[in-house]
This record gives C-alpha cells, structure tokens and sequence, in this order.
C-alpha cells in the first residue's frame, strides 16, 4: 500500500521543483524516487547530494555497483535493485556482476567479493564490524578512504531504500524490464 506521493514536476512543493526538472534533465524522466522525496525539498536535496558524492568518491564503476546493490538487495528494495542494474549498464558494468549481486551469489573478482562482504557486514552490524572483517578489505588493496565511502553510500541507499518500502514507489518504465523481488 502506497502511503507518500509521488509528484510531478507540476504537483511538487515549490521548493523541489527546479530539483526535480535537473531529475527530468539528467535521466529524461521523473524518477519516481525523486517524485517522493520532492514533498521535502530538502529530503531531496539530501538524496541528490548523496548520489553525487558518492558517484565521485573512490569507487570505479564496478565498486560503486557493488556497494549499491549490495546495500539495495540486503534491504530488499523492489524500486533501487531495478533502477540500479539499468545504471550500471549504463556505466557498462559487466552484467555478470550486475545478475550475481541481484542473485546473492559470490563474485569472480575476490576484491569485489571482499568489497561486498565488508558492506554487507557494515549494513547487517551497523556499522560494527569485526577487525577480520577490516583487515581482510585492507588486506585485498581497500583503505581507510574506502571504509568511509561505503558508510556515504550506505547513507544513500537507506535514505532510498526506505523511502520506496514506506512510499510503495512504483518501478520506473525504464527499470521494469529489470524488476526484481527477493
């Protein structure tokens, strides 16, 4: 059951609005997503801000994927596991990583594999991890930098991730041919 709307450009509180035409700019269309969080100007700010940072932290676009999808698949988010298989296509992440993610089946590449379990280790203990866990992502060629990316995008995705579980936010057109359920 749907509980929060999702606005449009016309619908949205005057403050989102602006925000929500750079949305319909940069993806050539309203996200849902961002049609939610537009009832608080700056919930969407936040979120937009969120992405960006962490789009340009330390990650390349295989370790971005991995730590969103890792984060969207453990809380089991209908709407973020679509929309982000179809970013990473566009960023051309290898889809065998995209499915084994979406599956919650191990990775080839064991630094990513190390990166997915730190993650998922952060997400599952809030933010309590064991120092095998630590040492094992330092060990495989991840620092301290690393560490305080995943908690930037950990921050991004449950700010999504429970956006769309309270709001019921419908799947995108684009993403549905990516729809996913637990």
């Amino acid at each position: 059951m749907s509980t929060l709307k999702v606005h449009t450009v016309e619908s949205a509180p005057e403050g989102s609005k602006s925000k929500l035409i750079e949305s319909v700019k940069s993806f050539g269309m309203l996200p849902g997503l961002h049609g939610v969080l537009a009832e608080s100007p700056v919930a969407l700010e936040a979120y937009k801000t969120l992405h960006e940072l962490f789009k340009n932290s330390s990650f390349n676009a295989e370790e971005l994927t991995v730590v969103w999808q890792t984060i969207n698949v453990e809380h089991e988010c209908h709407y973020c596991v679509p929309a982000h298989t179809a970013i990473a296509h566009m960023m051309e992440v290898d889809a065998t990583l995209t499915e084994a993610l979406r599956d919650r089946k191990g990775l080839q590449d064991e630094k990513l594999q190390v990166l997915h379990e730190t993650t998922l280790s952060i997400v599952r203990n809030r933010g309590r991890i064991s120092d095998a866990t630590l040492e094992a992502f330092y060990v495989a060629g991840y620092g301290e930098r690393q560490v305080l990316d995943i908690i930037l995008g950990v921050a991004q995705k449950t700010m999504s991730n429970y956006t769309n579980h309270i709001a019921n936010t419908p799947v995108d057109e684009p993403f549905q041919k990516f729809t996913w359920s637990k």
